[in-house]
């Protein structure tokens, strides 16, 4: 009697237990926990000039905090018009936050509409704008046909929790890189800022291109983006 009562009282304690596992694995929960003590900290480097410091605290909360944790299914709407539901996606992601106000590195755009035209069929590619609709038409022209171009602002009340839980925490420009399950794989600071002048556009294409392949390859076993890889670090 003792010993079924002892499994009785574990089967309520472990259902209990497990039913909460799932919310504090999404995304939004775990940034919302550990927000505050690496903003305190970020701040502090911020202020004292410590950008090494800085991309410490960063690489550490996205590391130990954030990777494995589920991306939240979020609806997203798209500069045509329609939504896009994330849930709805089947393969793996690659999200990018903007805004119109602040100005992509050079070669940032030209990598992204030639990685969507090589291996869009692979990765949904998906550019978040911190925009409203207004703005939109313009900003959706510059991408390639097979990059999503979505918006989203605090002006939308629908906005709010994605808002929230990504422009006020880790800020823009910031990539994400989720596989087929939205499982976080990795978030990156978007592409590389070359200082190159716009007679060397080439070069500012290719080291942002390399940049966003690396990406991609943590997210896909495409077999193609291996071996451009390898060539690419040969």
């Amino acid at each position: 009697m003792r010993n079924l009562l002892a499994l009785i009282i574990m089967f309520l304690f472990s259902s209990t237990v497990f039913s909460q596992i799932p919310d504090s694995l999404y995304f939004s929960n775990a940034i919302k926990i550990n927000f505050a003590q690496y903003k305190k900290e970020s701040t502090l480097a911020f202020v004292t000039g410590d950008l090494e410091r800085g991309q410490f605290l960063f690489d550490s909360l996205v590391q130990h905090r954030l990777i494995g944790t589920t991306f939240d299914n979020i609806t997203l709407k798209k500069s045509s018009g329609a939504r896009l539901k994330l849930s709805s996606v089947k393969q793996p992601l690659f999200l990018l936050t903007y805004a119109s106000w602040c100005v992509p590195n050079q070669g940032e755009i030209p990598a992204l509409n030639k990685l969507a035209r090589k291996y869009g069929k692979d990765v949904k590619i998906i550019v978040l704008f911190w925009d409203r609709k207004d703005k939109m038409k313009k900003l959706a022209r510059k991408f390639s046909s097979r990059i999503t171009v979505c918006y989203a602002h605090e002006y939308y009340k629908t906005d709010t929790r994605t808002v929230a839980a990504l422009k006020h925490t880790l800020g823009f420009p910031t990539s994400y890189f989720l596989d087929a399950e939205r499982k976080i794989v990795n978030i990156r600071r978007c592409g590389v800022y070359t200082g190159l002048s716009k007679e060397q556009s080439q070069q500012a294409l290719a080291a942002n291109y390399k940049s966003f392949l690396d990406g991609l390859l943590t997210i896909t076993v495409n077999k193609d983006i291996s071996k451009e890889h390898i060539a690419d670090s040969d």
